[in-house]
Order: structure tokens, then sequence, then C-alpha cells
């Protein structure tokens, strides 16, 4: 079963190949991406749940200790007041001294009072306690509502003489003393500390009360669905919320105080438990939340999440689709085209355009098939061309070595009749139709085609009214050099014709290494170019003829009437793109054609067809 699914596979069009591949590629991830994140967000729900209830404990734990701080205001201000501070010790010696003037007194405590009740709105509602040492006593409440005699008989009152500096002491949970706040408030939270006086020691004591409503408020935040409690250093409780009435029992106090996880079961139901330190009164701070109830919401947004992703991954499944197909399916349209040329139509042409790399695959297939009827029509003009020139050769063929023979022989009887001039130039000719039949001869050497030259100069000075001269200034290891058969005789045979038509002169012939290159300089005295004809003549050099044209020339001129871009074109199939052709000439001064030929790089031998 599994091989022929395979062998299915592999049957399958490439196009519908890439498609499989690309769905594969796409859905074995995003599976393996949702499994996972399926089996790790339990663990992410769990930690966002923490780190949301740590928060809101920070939160919490800041209006508390906002509350807190003001109370420790209070009692500061009552020991660093320094006028208030001067009236409480005053009156603490006065009564235990001398009774004093009652009217005095009276002020001391209507100004005392005034201060108490300044501070205490400044902040929410709280109740402030002054007791001196003498009896005396001052409150922002009325004596009817709590005689505050009483808090020396408490067990933490004896504590406070035992205390340094500004410490204080907080006292929760207590049950409430004002007896107007009892009917809403079962306890309260104080904090409470030493008058002490750097000369005379402890003169009294400053307590502040506020009710347990105050922290309920604070616990029970509009934006708080879950339980809240403030326990005592001793795991008593100080304050809750609503959520947790009918739950917390002594036992399960200490079940929270000894608790480490982040999770713990109550009567049968898993809690969230989250603790934060008051830094001001050791006290905890403890969240408890059930734990369905506190991942329901974050649990909510992955839900969310994962609907998204998934509708995101069929959105771009559909679009990889479409994509792939839009783009295959041009690709199939090239396979019919290769189908359709393989049957013999090479007129069929791709119409896929664009930038791509399929776009590209569409041009150069078109510019293949244009190639290939280029070729095709190139190759029947060649073996017209051909079929012309091989009957060409039959009605006018000669054999060669007869044609020499009677040259050698007309130079045998003209020898004999002593015209010594006539049988040089028929040796000259001799020499310059052997080479120029010779058909094998593609590369010579440079001492030959100089031989060669000599031969040719000899037979224009018989024709020509005026001299000329050739001579040759060779470095002798440019002697070895092979260059294309017959490439300096068209320049030198322009030299001639055109230089010296009027007066006799000289052309010297140099060849010397220069760096990287062989420098080849033909040199005259002759007549010259004005500038625009130079110009015409350089223009003319970087032009090529196309084959045809060549032939014809040839067939037509001979060799006498090869030009200059045929040398030049000649020399850059030998030799490369690197060779250099130039050509200096002012009027009356002469000409100079120099020729630069690469010598470092790899000489590129031609055929004797293109040599020719």
């Amino acid at each position: 079963m599994k091989t022929q699914m395979i062998q299915q596979a592999l049957s399958l069009s490439f196009r519908y190949k890439v498609l499989l591949i690309a769905i594969t590629c796409l859905i074995l991830p995003t599976l393996s991406t949702f499994t996972v994140y399926n089996y790790l967000t339990k663990d992410a729900v769990k930690e966002q749940a923490v780190i949301s209830s740590q928060n809101e404990l920070k939160l919490t734990d800041e209006y508390i200790k906002s509350v807190f701080q003001d109370m420790l205001y209070t009692l500061n201000f009552i020991q660093i007041d320094t006028e208030l501070n001067a009236i409480l010790k005053y009156n603490n010696q006065m009564n235990t001294v001398n009774r004093g003037i009652q009217y005095e007194e009276f002020l001391n405590d209507q100004n005392v009072q005034q201060k108490l009740d300044t501070i205490t709105l400044i902040g929410q509602k709280s109740y402030v306690t002054i007791l001196l040492n003498n009896g005396k006593f001052y409150t922002n409440y009325s004596n009817s509502e709590f005689n505050p005699l009483i808090l020396k008989n408490e067990p933490w009152f004896q504590f406070l003489s035992n205390l340094k500096g500004y410490s204080s002491i907080w006292i929760a949970p207590q049950p409430a003393m004002i007896a107007s706040e009892r009917k809403n408030n079962s306890f309260q939270l104080s904090v409470a500390r030493p008058l002490r006086d750097s000369n005379s020691g402890i003169y009294g004591y400053a307590m502040v009360t506020i009710m347990e409503d105050r922290i309920i408020d604070i616990l029970s935040n509009d934006s708080t669905d879950h339980g809240m409690v403030l326990l005592n250093e001793k795991g008593k409780i100080i304050a809750k919320n609503k959520h947790l009435e009918g739950i917390l029992t002594e036992n399960i106090n200490q079940k929270i105080m000894n608790n480490t996880a982040d999770v713990i079961n109550i009567e049968g139901e898993e809690y969230l438990i989250n603790e934060r330190e008051l830094s001001i009164t050791g006290w905890k701070l403890i969240s408890l939340n059930p734990y369905e109830n506190a991942i329901s919401r974050i649990n909510s947004i992955f839900n969310q999440v994962f609907i998204v992703q998934t509708a995101t991954f069929l959105v771009f499944l559909v679009l990889l689709v479409y994509l792939l197909r839009k783009i295959l399916n041009r690709l199939n349209d090239l396979r019919n085209l290769a189908a359709k040329v393989q049957k013999g139509d090479l007129s069929v042409r791709s119409k896929v355009k664009g930038k791509d790399e399929i776009a590209v695959l569409s041009r150069s297939f078109n510019l293949m098939l244009d190639k290939v009827n280029q070729v095709i029509e190139e190759n029947t003009l060649t073996q017209s061309r051909k079929r012309k020139a091989e009957l060409a050769m039959l009605q006018a063929q000669i054999n060669p070595h007869f044609l020499f023979n009677v040259l050698n022989s007309i130079r045998m009887k003209v020898l004999l009749k002593r015209d010594h001039d006539s049988a040089e130039m028929i040796s000259s000719l001799s020499k310059l139709l052997r080479i120029t039949i010779d058909k094998h001869k593609g590369m010579i050497p440079f001492q030959e085609e100089i031989e060669i030259n000599h031969d040719f100069v000899r037979i224009m000075n018989m024709r020509q009214r005026h001299k000329v001269e050739l001579k040759v200034e060779v470095s002798p290891e440019a002697l070895s050099i092979e260059i294309p058969r017959l490439v300096l005789q068209p320049i030198i045979e322009n030299a001639i014709i055109h230089g010296f038509s009027d007066h006799e002169g000289y052309i010297i012939l140099k060849a010397n290494y220069l760096e990287d290159y062989l420098l080849i300089e033909i040199i005259d005295n002759g007549n010259g170019m004005v500038k625009d004809q130079l110009t015409k003549i350089r223009e003319t050099i970087d032009k090529t003829g196309s084959e045809g044209e060549n032939f014809e020339s040839e067939q037509r001129n001979s060799f006498s009437s090869i030009g200059l871009s045929n040398v030049n074109e000649r020399m850059k199939l030998t030799f490369g793109e690197d060779f250099i052709m130039q050509v200096h000439s002012a009027l009356d001064k002469g000409t100079r054609v120099s020729m630069y030929i690469p010598m470092k790089k790899e000489i590129k031998h031609v055929s004797s067809d293109v040599s020719r």
C-alpha cells in the first residue's frame, strides 16, 4: 500500500508535485505548532493568571500601604510638631507638679484638640488617642464613645515602653472600641508608639485607629472578582472581602499560611493562591481565586487567538494554492509549447510575460527557437553557396602544379635571354601565387610574412613608375611569432598605391616587444591624409562586413584589395578582443599603422577559412 502511494505520488505532474509539497510543508508545521501550542498553553495560562493575580495584589498593597502611611503620618506629626509637643510635655509636668491656672490649661487643651481635628481631616476617617503619664488624655472622638484609659490594661500596651525612636507597634485584629462603629465594624486596626523626650524620657503615648471597613473596601474593589484576605503575623484574619464569606476557617487559614504551591485545594475546589508581604507591618496579603475563574479570561483570549490563527492559516492555504496554480500554469504552458516544438512546429512562441525565472525561461525558449530558425536558414544558404562554389571550381579548375611549372619554364627562358629583372618578377609572382593558393597555411611565421612582402614590393616596383624601398627593423625575438598570412600585404599595398603615386619613398616595417604586447608598425613617408579622410578610415576599421560580402570582394578584387577593416577583423579573430589597431597620418608627412598583438593570453588559432 505504501509503495503504491509512493508510485502514485511520483507519477504526478511537476505542477501537482509542487502543490502537494507546498501544502504538506504548510500543514505539517501548522499542525505541529497547534499541538505544541495547546500543550504549552496550559502552563502559559497558569503563569499568566499568576502574574495577573500578583499585579492585582501589588496594586492592592499600594492602596493599603497608603492608608498605613497616613496613620504613621499622624503619629509622626504628633511626635514631631514642636508646639504640640511643648503643650503635651507642659501639661504632663503641670498636672504632676502644679495644677496651675485652669484657664491656661483650658487654652492648651483647646489648642491640642484643634490640632487633632486638623490632622484627622487631612486623611480619611481615623481615631487619634493621646495618653499622658499623669492620666490626662486627648482624643478626636467623644469620651462617651470610649474611655481611652482602658487601653493601659491591654496586653500590648506594656510593650510600648520598650520601643526605641520612632518605632511603632501594629495591633490587629482588635475588637472595635468606638461604640458608634461597632454596628458596622467588628474589628479595628491600630498603630501606637510612645512619646519620648530626650531629657525626661517617655511622657505619653499616641495611638491611631481605623475601622476594618477601610481595609475591606480596598479588598472589595470593583475590579476584584475573587477573594482577598489580610492576615497578621500569626495568621489571624484582619480583614477579608465578600468573596471569602463562609470559606475561611482556622484550619484553612493555617493551610494557607503553610502553602508553597500556586494552587491550593479548599473543600474540593482548586484555588489559585498568591501572597504578598506588606512592607510596613509585615502582615500578609493573600489572594484566593477559583482556578477555573482565574484562567477563564486568559483562556478565552488564547482560544480567540487559536481561532484567528486557524482562520488565517486557512486563508493563507487557499491563497497559496491559488498563487501556486497561477505560477505553475505558466510552466504548464511552456510544457505544452515544448510538445508542439517536439512535433516539428518551430513557428510557435511562448507568451509568458514577467521578470521572474519562468519569464526568463520563456524568453530564452523563444530566443532558442529564433536561433534554431536562423541556423537552419544560414545552413540552407551556406549549403547553397557551397554548391555554387564547388560548381565554379569544377568549371575553372586548373592544376596548380601545371601553373607553377609553366611560370618556372617562362622564368628559365627569360634568364637564358639574360633578362634578370623579368625573371625575378616571375619568381616573386610565383611565390605570391603559391602562398595565396595554399589553403593549408592559415598561420605563418613572421619571417615568412616579411619575405612575402619583399616579393610583393618587388612586383609593385616593376608596375609603378616611382620606386618604393621596404626597410625592415624587426627584433629577432619577433621573427618566430606566427601571424595570419598576408595580413601586412593590404597595408603595404595601400601605402604604395595611395602614398607614392607621384614620388618615390620608403616603407619601414618595425616589430618590437612592448610590455605585454608585440608592436608591429608600418611607417611610410608618402602623401599622408587629411583629417576627415583619416577619421573615415578609422571608422571603417571598426566595421565588420558579412561573410557573403568578404567572399564576393575576394572573388572580385583578389588579395590586393582586402582593406584595413578585413585585417583588423582577422587579427581580432586570431588574437582576441585585446588586439588593437591604430592609424595615424598627416598630410605630406606620411602614415603610421600600429598593431598591438597581446602576447600573455593564449592565442586562439582560427581555421584556415577564417584566416583566408
